[in-house]
């Protein structure tokens, strides 16, 4: 006998003989005559070459034999009833199950915070697992199927990816409390090009869009491996850089150290998006996630294509970090 001559039907009856411990019974539970039950019972035995059960004219008993077979189609059942759940959800509207959502390092810590209350509210059956990393890193994961969706900064390579812009984050440009920057008219991006540019390693997106938008050479500045390392540099008085908004923090410094500056309304900044495998046949529930987000965008924050004085607590000027 092979695998494919085992029914769940008949586990199914198995089972419910040894926990009834009475053919009529157990025919009635299953919903099947009692003779139908027995003759199914009597085949699967011959098919295992095994007794499971004792008969009686007063009781049905397991044999040693049986019981192990009973404890493995117990296991079986289960797992085939899990196998039906799992099919049931896929086909069900929305997300359920687990989702790995991976976030680009200067993005995440600072974004998870804010909306992940709201998120697991809107989406109650799902389980996410949360990672973060560098945008090539991340989108292998994608690639890979070791994550689901992704928190990416545009632009990104075509991939075989659907993306779903979700808003735009405005830079800041954070610098020491005494710099010649920290106070007058906001600083135009152009100038900051310079040797105390401070800027992120080689490798992370957020340097790239810092040099672009500063139109600073390659080998400009000093670097840093994190968004907070850059702002302990800044309060150092080493140098000034760019912060994305949901990175700068909501109050003033205690110290006194440095101050964050907006820029004007067409000011550098980075659209966020939400990426998925373009084949992930989850596509409607991830496009809800998407909604989702740009529903609960972070005050920070602005809608795409929004000038960033327009938007409630947008306007330039100088900001205590």
């Amino acid at each position: 006998m092979n695998a494919s001559g085992l029914s769940l039907r008949d586990l199914e009856y198995v089972v419910a003989l040894a926990e009834e411990g009475h053919f009529g019974r157990a025919a009635e539970r299953c919903a099947v005559s009692q003779p139908t039950l027995s003759v199914q019972v009597r085949k699967l035995e011959e098919a295992l070459g095994l007794v499971l059960f004792e008969r009686s004219n007063r009781r049905v008993l397991l044999t040693p034999s049986g019981q192990a077979v009973v404890r493995q189609a117990r296991a079986v059942l289960a797992e085939a009833k899990t196998l039906l759940m799992l099919a049931r959800e896929g086909a069900g509207q929305g997300l359920r199950g687990r989702l790995v959502l991976a976030a680009i390092q200067t993005l995440g810590p600072y974004l998870f915070p804010q909306v992940l209350r709201g998120l697991r509210q809107a989406f109650p059956d799902l389980a996410l697992a949360l990672s973060e990393g560098r945008t090539a890193e991340i989108l292998d994961a994608l690639r890979e199927g070791r994550a689901d969706a992704a928190l990416i900064s545009l632009p990104i390579p075509d991939s075989g990816l659907t993306v779903a812009p979700l808003f735009d984050e405005p830079f800041l440009l954070a610098c020491p409390a005494e710099h010649a920057f920290a106070g007058g008219e906001a600083p135009r991006p152009g100038d900051l090009a310079g040797p105390d540019l401070l800027l992120l390693d080689e490798g992370n997106c957020l340097r790239d869009q810092a040099v672009a938008a500063c139109g600073a050479g390659p080998a400009t500045g000093r670097h840093a491996t994190s968004l907070e390392t850059l702002r302990s540099m800044v309060a150092a008085g080493a140098g000034y850089t760019l912060l994305p908004a949901l990175a700068a923090p909501p109050g003033p410094d205690p110290a006194g150290l440095t101050i964050c500056r907006r820029f004007g309304p067409d000011g550098p900044r980075r659209t966020i998006a939400l990426a998925w495998r373009a084949s992930d046949p989850r596509t409607e529930g991830l496009a809800e996630l998407a909604g989702f987000f740009r529903a609960h965008a972070p005050h920070a924050t602005l809608p795409l294509g929004q000038p960033a004085e327009a938007g409630t607590g947008r306007d330039t000027g100088t900001i205590p970090v």
